[in-house]
């Protein structure tokens, strides 16, 4: 894995990952939107050696801006492995910020919302999601069928997981910092199932957890990532967490 150095001096209160494959159309706006935003920031871009020149782009941005890394891997490994290797690039830091945001790099969360998720973390909580499906929350782009099967299956989801969250699937997030380092070593996905796994931790290990109403947009420019098999692996991992938790609730009964 190739890491581009940037100056280490520069100080953050948040990190903000965003994990990339074959988003050169939407990663300009994204980041000059975030730099705008005025708030002391850390900007990780983790990209799987995308053929679209995506790397090259953010390459040209950090000529700009000092606060920016890229961090290079050698090929497409997974969104789960993706977040996992950025949260471990993060605390590896000297002065590792106290909070780190997760978002899409399609440009379908919008930076405008960040300090919303972060004014709520600073409140207390472990885990902050920025949700579609809560008071307030909406969805904009996605066609009927994609909303609903959205939504059942984080109904399902919150049926397993046992925490008072209604979008389980959302990557929009701010993490603090000593929950992170809490859970690191049981992160173990490879996919997109790694927005239940850090949940799932948060129910296991008792942290706090809350939800802000966030506005999601379908992307309007390249094409959605997401493959069969991660969606199988979702799938299995679902499964996998009910079966876990059925034998745990047989234990607790026995």
């Amino acid at each position: 894995m190739e890491k581009n150095k940037t100056d280490e001096s520069v100080n953050s209160v948040i990190a903000i990952l965003l994990p990339t494959y074959c988003e050169a159309e939407n990663i300009g706006n994204l980041i000059r939107t975030i730099e705008n935003l005025g708030i002391k920031a850390k900007i990780i871009v983790i990209d799987d050696s995308s053929p679209d020149g995506t790397g090259k782009v953010v390459k040209k941005l950090q000529k700009k801006y000092r606060n920016i890394t890229l961090l290079t891997r050698s090929f497409k490994a997974g969104l789960g492995t993706a977040i996992t290797y950025g949260f471990r690039f993060v605390l590896s830091q000297q002065n590792p910020p106290g909070y780190i945001i997760t978002m899409d790099a399609d440009y379908s969360h919008d930076p405008k919302e960040i300090p919303k998720l972060l004014h709520q973390a600073e409140r207390g909580y472990d885990i902050v999601v920025g949700s579609r499906y809560c008071l307030g929350g909406t969805v904009k782009g996605w066609p009927l069928i994609r909303l609903a099967i959205s939504k059942i299956a984080n109904k399902i989801t919150a049926k397993l997981v046992s925490l008072p969250i209604n979008d389980f699937t959302s990557g929009f997030r701010c993490y603090s910092r000593t929950y992170i380092q809490k859970i690191l070593p049981n992160l173990h996905s490879q996919t997109y199932e790694i927005q239940i796994e850090t949940l799932r931790q948060a129910y296991v290990y008792n942290a706090r957890v809350s939800e802000v109403p966030i506005t999601f947009t379908n992307r309007k420019k390249g094409k959605s990532k997401l493959t069969k098999n991660e969606i199988l692996s979702f799938v299995l991992y679902i499964l996998k967490t009910a079966l876990r938790n059925l034998k745990i609730a047989t234990f607790k009964v026995c």
